[in-house]
């Protein structure tokens, strides 16, 4: 009855849709902390994103979303966005008819170099965004609230910490350039959308983690999302770069676990604030258990070592 309510006040707030006799309205599942709604009026369909309770709290700014979204539809990355309703920050985008890409395809061949080029163009071509995504700020702010709200920390926390400074120390010798990134990788935000006379269009949604950040977070985020191999690691990398560097290599490896750990104390962070049926917990042990398996590699002291190179 709340969720009815909420879409009926959203949409009356839309001007192309509060006059429509016909509208039609079908939740969409896959999200965990937003709800979303497909609308179909006029005969057009759109989608509505209804933010979640408390997401202020996970450092998610609603304008910054609407910014990187509404850019990225103009790239043809995304989903163009059609309406933008204030004060509430949900955001309105034409709907994709696209299919999901299959966690055991998107890995292949094909997708990475179609992928890694939509991933370069949103890096190079959108404008600068009012937030920043540092994961090692965002971690000690997770943490911040994750304390303020009684979670619960794995027992080798300091050990966690000590893994994320080394990173960081390793990588202050070589800044990144703030860029616009998108942070969220995962597998259900990627569509392959059929374009009639072309082969498809790889489209990215869910924008609300978006901000200036290192374009190798954004790297490393697909790669642990989507468990890279060696080969298919060396293949994203040179689909993106062109080339493959030992420098570039490693920040992708050591942004990997640090992706990770953003994920656990995502998961952390939620089991403090969230009022969602979900194993935040699980989730959140999960990673912890990913992280501390990338962070003993036996390569670790080298890809500290070569991120300062010069190439």
């Amino acid at each position: 009855m709340t969720m009815t309510l909420a879409i009926d006040k959203a949409i009356a707030k839309v001007p192309f849709l509060a006059d429509s006799k016909n509208i039609k309205k079908t939740p969409l599942s896959g999200g965990i902390t937003n709800l979303n709604f497909r609308i179909d009026a006029d005969g057009r369909s759109y989608v509505i994103r209804l933010a979640g309770e408390g997401t202020d709290q996970l450092g998610i700014k609603r304008d910054v979303e609407y910014a990187a979204n509404k850019a990225a539809g103009e790239l043809g990355i995304a989903p163009e966005v059609v309406f933008f309703i204030e004060p509430e920050g949900y955001i309105v985008t034409r709907f994709s008819n696209g299919k999901r890409i299959m966690p055991e395809d998107i890995v292949k061949p094909d997708y990475l170099a179609r992928i890694a080029k939509k991933i370069r163009l949103f890096h190079r071509r959108a404008p600068k965004l009012k937030g920043e995504f540092n994961v090692f700020k965002r971690v000690e702010m997770l943490k911040k609230v994750s304390k303020s709200n009684n979670a619960r920390f794995p027992h080798d926390w300091d050990f966690i910490m000590q893994k994320m400074n080394e990173v960081k120390k390793a990588l202050e010798k070589d800044p990144y350039v703030p860029t616009p990134c998108h942070n969220d990788l995962l597998n259900l935000n990627w569509l392959d959308e059929d374009v009639p006379g072309d082969i498809g269009e790889i489209r990215l949604l869910d924008w609300e983690y978006a901000g200036m950040g290192d374009i190798f977070f954004d790297l490393g985020n697909f790669s642990h999302h989507h468990r890279l191999n060696e080969d298919q690691v060396d293949l994203f990398l040179y689909e993106y770069f062109g080339e493959i560097t030992d420098k570039n290599y490693a920040r992708l490896r050591l942004m990997w676990p640090m992706s990770e750990l953003h994920e656990a104390m995502w998961g952390t962070t939620q089991t403090g604030i969230s009022k969602l049926e979900e194993d935040f917990q699980g989730y959140a042990d999960l990673w912890f258990g990913r992280f501390r398996q990338h962070v003993t590699d036996f390569r670790w002291e080298q890809w500290l070592k070569d991120v300062a190179k010069k190439k």
